[in-house]
């Protein structure tokens, strides 16, 4: 029985407001989860929601669920016939306004609170300043604090109990009021009040207020200290975490920063500025020394120097002329130049990237989901521990103020921030780095599959090697129509020829001609499939053709001589008679060497395949140290070779930049694409080499290794911080206002520790690594077929 075929599902993205820990991210998860065929992943550092659904769920009715939820929601703006080059819509710009608003008014919030808060901590924490009726003073300010500043905290609890859900924010709001309710009634009602009154202050509590010591005799003590020193702390914490967290996708903010906003278009020789937003495909737009290139196109006048270290990561400018390919974003560093538009908006290369990127940090590792179902049911475990705590310690006989010291320590010290910050903050920061360094990874399974590969399965053309036929060697017959006389025949039949290999040798013979000179026409031209081609040119038959025929001597002793350097040779003959031997291959590329040593230095096995000849696969192969090689493949014999090497528990990864190479890419445990291969190879892949340099794959080893190495950090601090922290509090050693401390602090580690990716460096090791294999050379390598 035919089983029905899953419905089409529809992403959409939301843009979530209110949520402070990785409580709420789970609770929004959950609440989207409930409608039918709906799955979601929240990210806390970016406070979006990435939700999959079927059609007939409106993505209004996603926005009202969030809602219900507690939280706000908004949806993007809806795709329009224009694009903005930035990818940034009217709506998400007021958004970012938005974004800006809020945190000067939480700057705001917080330099009001450090004016009220440090004169009460500062009498609370120093006896000798303790003036007559300083208690009341303390009071007065601590007032506003417990009530105004921490108003966001109570604002969301209440909220969140409306709902019937905590979150961190239940946890801070019932800490303050618990502490300003225990200073007010020891002020009216315990005796705290009179004028003469004094207070000792210790980080830990004194053996009096321990839980179970022995109670002061005389009045009962106020803890304004902690009333306004916890939302001091946390609002400062969250401040400082908001910056950091945008530090973390700086870099996405700058691949946005690089597009153009308007463009000097060229139309009747005249020339007019238009916003980029109306250039369309085909126009010519000028692009002079010092400005950026406004969009993806092809250069149709002008020379000049390119720098792409904005936005693929190549360190060196790129030469480049007529036809050749240019990338929007980049800085034309030298002459005026020319270009025709080829993609615009959303088609860009600039926007791929900026949209990989984005897709990239949208995502969770596994580590990341455990961590969100611990924080599920984080608060309510830790409310339940400060009710357990303060009704042990009264039933205990301690002093209720202690009791309540230690029930208010716990409630403030948990922090499931730490847990929800642990993953999303590590992978904007790595992701948003790699793209800097040409290294685009789609998301945290990716990063997960680049840190356990231990097989690689390299292609050989465009991915070795440059993918570019170029002529290696002419050999002439002695005493016949001489090597140029040959060159321009052979290049004036093989005009017709739109393989690798006929187009190299038009090349070289347009090389070899005068300026003045060019090269004939060809008539009744015939293209042999794996044989050659032939036409007649100026009244003579020229045939290029495979060498299976006899040769004449000098042209047979130069055949051994190609094969063994694994170069293509083909014959020309005029009029039936052999004139030249034509040595044809594809250039290594020069990071090649170093890339391969450096992905066994990584533990890495490398592995070529190839639909190439054997001959200059095993040359490829040797000159890079390669031992594994597997020649004459074809797209569905690589898929083979992969399904062969994962069925013997390797983790294999698969290099390729061409069509042929997608399959293979889609069947390995990840698959990695060369920026300067096709869209399919791109499309089937996990990681995108955006600078098509092969040596970005250690570095896009090392940073995945590296990111998972602090995501795991992360976790691990989250989680003992709170193994720690929270039995202190339980048995009464810790102070609430230390406890608020530790809380703002855990979380500021977590993110630090996620930005030192952002400087993170591939160079130190890659000098290292070169010690060893310096004065290696590229070779000329190539044959017919990939």
């Amino acid at each position: 029985m035919a089983t029905e075929p899953a419905p089409p599902m529809t992403t959409t993205d939301l843009a979530v407001g209110g949520m402070t820990c990785a409580a709420c991210v789970r609770r929004v998860e959950k609440k989207l989860a409930k409608l039918e065929g709906v799955t979601a992943t929240v990210n806390l550092a970016t406070g979006r929601a990435r939700v999959s659904h079927p059609p007939h769920v409106r993505p209004e009715e996603l926005v009202a669920t969030v809602e219900q939820a507690g939280y706000t929601a908004a949806l993007p703006e809806p795709p329009k016939p224009r694009h903005r080059p930035d990818g940034a819509s009217p709506r998400e710009e007021a958004g970012g306004e938005r974004a800006s608003d809020d945190a000067r008014s939480e700057r705001d919030r917080l330099l009001v609170t450090a004016l009220l808060a440090v004169p009460v901590l500062v009498l609370s924490m120093v006896p000798a300043w303790q003036f007559r009726n300083w208690q009341w003073l303390c009071f007065v300010l601590a007032a506003p604090v417990a009530l105004w500043s921490a108003w966001p905290f109570h604002m969301r609890a209440l909220r969140g109990l409306r709902h019937s859900t905590a979150t961190m924010d239940t946890l801070v709001s019932l800490g303050v009021v618990a502490a300003f309710s225990w200073s007010a009634y020891a002020l009216f009602l315990g005796g705290a009040g009179e004028p003469g009154m004094r207070m000792p202050f210790s980080l830990l509590p004194s053996a009096s207020d321990a839980p179970g010591g022995a109670a002061d005799a005389g009045s009962a003590h106020v803890y304004l200290e902690a009333a306004v020193g916890v939302p001091l702390f946390v609002l400062a914490g969250r401040f400082l975490e908001a910056r950091a967290r945008r530090g973390t996708g700086a870099a996405l903010r700058s691949l946005a920063r690089l597009a153009a906003k308007e463009v000097s278009v060229r139309e009747g020789g005249t020339e007019r500025l238009v916003p980029i937003e109306e250039l369309t495909v085909g126009q010519i737009f000028v692009v002079r020394p010092g400005e950026r290139v406004a969009t993806d196109g092809e250069v149709t006048e002008g020379n000049s120097a390119v720098d792409l270290s904005l936005v693929t990561g190549e360190s060196d400018p790129v030469e480049v002329g007529s036809g050749s390919p240019v990338v929007g974003g980049a800085v034309n560093a030298g002459g005026m130049l020319l270009v025709r538009a080829t993609a615009v908006g959303a088609d860009t290369q600039l926007a791929r990237i900026t949209r990989l990127v984005t897709d990239a940090q949208a995502g969770k590792a596994r580590a990341q989901r455990v961590a969100d179902a611990v924080a599920g049911v984080f608060v309510p475990a830790v409310l339940a521990l400060a009710v357990t705590v303060l009704g042990f310690w009264l039933g205990a006989g301690a002093d209720p103020q202690a009791a309540i010291t230690a029930c208010v320590a716990v409630l403030v010290v948990a922090c499931p921030c730490a847990l929800g910050l642990a993953t999303p903050t590590a992978l904007m920061a790595a992701t948003g780095r790699g793209a800097q360094l040409g290294v685009l990874i789609r998301g945290p399974q990716a990063l997960e599959g680049l840190q356990h590969i231990d097989t690689v399965v390299l292609d050989k053309t465009g991915t070795l090697t440059s993918g570019h036929m170029t002529v290696a060697r002419v050999t002439a017959v002695p005493g016949g129509l001489g090597k140029d006389a040959v060159l321009r025949l052979a290049g004036a039949v093989e005009q017709g020829s739109e393989h690798p290999l006929g187009r190299a040798v038009v090349a070289y013979a347009r090389r070899a001609l005068s300026e003045a000179e060019e090269l004939p026409e060809v008539r009744d031209f015939r293209a042999e499939a794996g044989r050659g081609v032939r036409g007649l040119v100026e009244g003579r038959m020229v045939e290029v053709l495979a060498p299976d025929e006899e040769l004449p001597t000098a042209l047979a002793e130069a055949l051994p001589v190609a094969e063994a350097a694994a170069r293509t040779p083909v014959v020309v003959l005029v009029d039936g008679a052999a004139e030249a031997l034509i040595e044809i291959g594809d250039v290594v590329r020069p990071g090649s060497y170093r890339a391969v040593d450096r992905l066994r230095r990584l533990g890495v096995h490398p592995v070529l395949a190839t639909g190439d000849r054997e001959a200059p696969a095993r040359a490829v192969a040797s000159t890079l140290g390669i031992e594994e090689v597997h020649a004459r493949r074809t797209p569905e014999d690589k898929a083979d070779l992969v399904r062969e090497l994962r069925g013997e528990g390797r983790r294999v990864a698969v290099v390729g930049d061409g069509v042929n190479d997608a399959a293979a890419l889609a069947g390995a445990d990840l698959g990695i694409a060369m920026g300067t291969g096709t869209d399919v190879a791109i499309g089937a892949a996990d990681v995108t080499l955006v600078r098509g340099d092969i040596e970005a794959l250690g570095d896009a080893v090392r940073l995945a290794r590296r990111t998972l190495g602090t995501i795991r950090a992360n976790l691990l601090w989250a989680f003992g911080y709170n193994l720690v922290t929270v039995p202190l509090a339980m048995v009464g050693l810790l102070n609430p206002m230390v406890a608020a401390v530790a809380m703002s602090a855990s979380s500021l580690l977590v993110v630090g520790n996620s930005l030192r990716l952002r400087a993170w460096q591939p160079t130190a090791g890659r000098r290292r690594e070169q010690a060893g294999v310096r004065g290696r050379t590229p070779v000329v390598a190539g044959g017919r077929t990939r």
